[in-house]
């Protein structure tokens, strides 16, 4: 086993504290020290990660413990971090927030102790002095086993403000690692769902990111922050691996894991993964990647909204999350992709289509022509539906078999109706039950994000599909 890697977690009291520019600000920081920095996000989001990767050159990672399992954290920490000198991780909501109803499960104060890692606390002190040390305090003593390593104070409005903060916290036992003042350049936009993701900003991101690593060098003691990261403990796990987890089945077998090889490929040719990307759709995680290639697939990447057909040899395609109600246009106006997607559903080639793929596979989003895959419309609403769900494959498809259970996230600002096809891809168990989404063909279709490295037997049976329909 290699050694653990020094790591941080970077948490706060609430959102809004200033942990995206705190996390991002450190890794660009340490990057440009000539530190390699392995980046993670706590939980399911993907839109941090995509500044992460700006800011440390290397694909974000997320560590979900409800949907991976808290034995899997980590372990694909361990994968993601192999080989780096550093390792940070931006924590979700208040530190102690976890899953609704499941206590600490999915918190950043889990997966801190599960990672054994430090915690650097940002606070928003814009509204408060001397109560800022009850603030720390309490989040200190809270819970024992999780170690509050230092605080960082954001949006410090003067020296004297900074002065009586710190002398507030000389109290509280916990030490000041920054401060860091209001700073224009640093904040990034947002919309329906959150920030704007860092592939629709292009330049205008890069330039955030390096603003929040000099404001972040600036304002903090990376010294400091350095050595409490190499105080962690050591990760008494081995790290994941693709290949080895790409074995697994439903109903796992010793023996059919020490004996099981990637199909060989189709006689003549590549088994083509076509994967969609660009601005439309950026919301992917690494690992379906990893383990789409270690079942014997070439993923090969694509965008809807200017390539006008898929990559040659698309023998199965993946549309994962994204914003095509932003691009509803750009895409509707995309004609020979939309046929080229509709005629491969049509020939019973697995598709898998996640949220922003499912709105895709529809007749129309907001009036506007899609690839008519599905008899089904989409558009936007002023609700948002967000939250953890457990599920159930309600019947067969390229992905699961009837009866496997997965956890999944929802998240969207959008309707489609009907909501469910004859022939529903899951059965949702929490928080109320019902049934959703459209199996049909090779076609599986849902609102539901999963995370594959919870069930590595989705990649293996649907790459299996590839080869045979």
């Amino acid at each position: 086993m290699s050694p653990s890697v020094p790591r941080l977690v970077v948490a706060a009291p609430s959102s809004g504290s200033g942990k995206t520019t705190v996390a991002t600000g450190l890794m660009a920081a340490f990057a440009a020290r000539g530190l390699t920095v392995s980046p993670h996000k706590v939980g399911p989001d993907y839109i941090d990660p995509g500044y992460h990767a700006l800011a440390t050159g290397r694909v974000g990672r997320n560590l979900d413990a409800y949907l991976c399992g808290p034995e899997l954290i980590g372990p694909l920490f361990r994968h993601g971090a192999r080989g780096c000198d550093l390792a940070v991780v931006e924590g979700v909501m208040g530190l102690f927030d976890g899953a609704a109803g499941e206590g600490e499960l999915a918190s950043t104060a889990q997966v801190a102790r599960l990672l054994r890692a430090p915690v650097v606390l940002v606070v928003d002190a814009s509204s408060q002095s001397r109560s800022v040390a009850a603030l720390v305090h309490g989040f200190a003593s809270w819970d024992p086993r999780v170690r509050i390593g230092g605080v960082i104070l954001n949006k410090v409005a003067s020296d004297r403000h900074e002065e009586l903060l710190r002398e507030a916290l000389d109290s509280a036992g916990v030490p000041v690692l920054g401060v860091l003042r209001r700073a224009a350049g640093v904040d990034t936009p947002s919309r329906h769902l959150g920030l704007v993701p860092a592939a629709e900003r292009h330049t205008d991101a890069v330039e955030a990111v390096a603003a929040m690593g000099a404001q972040v060098e600036a304002g903090c003691d990376l010294d400091a922050l350095l050595a409490l990261a190499r105080g962690a403990g050591d990760l008494a796990c081995d790290a994941w691996e693709p290949s080895a987890a790409a074995c697994d089945t439903w109903e796992p077998s010793a023996a059919a894991c020490d004996t099981w090889e990637p199909p060989a490929a189709a006689p003549g040719g590549r088994t083509v993964v076509a994967v969609a990307g660009g601005p439309a759709f950026t919301f992917s995680y690494a690992e379906h990647a990893e383990l789409l290639t270690a079942a014997g697939a070439d993923v090969v990447p694509f965008d809807p909204l200017r390539d006008a057909c898929l990559p040659d040899g698309t023998a199965g395609l993946v549309i994962g999350g994204g914003f095509p109600e932003v691009y509803a246009a750009e895409l509707s106006a995309n004609e020979p992709l939309r046929k080229a997607v509709a005629d491969l559903a049509a020939s019973g080639a697995p598709v898998a289509a996640e949220c922003a793929g499912l709105l895709y596979l529809c007749r129309e989003l907001d009036g506007l022509p899609m690839c008519g895959v599905l008899d089904a419309t989409a558009r936007m609403t002023e609700r948002l539906t967000l939250g953890y769900r457990d599920a159930v494959a309600v019947g067969d498809s390229a992905l699961a078999a009837a009866g496997t259970r997965m956890r999944a996230h929802e998240f969207h600002r959008t309707v489609v109706e009907p909501g469910a096809g004859a022939a529903p891809a899951w059965g949702v168990r929490t928080p109320a039950r019902r049934v959703e989404g459209f199996v049909q063909g090779g076609v599986h279709a849902s609102y539901l994000h999963t995370h594959w490295a919870a069930a590595p037997g989705v990649a293996r049976r649907f790459v299996e599909r590839c080869r045979t329909s």
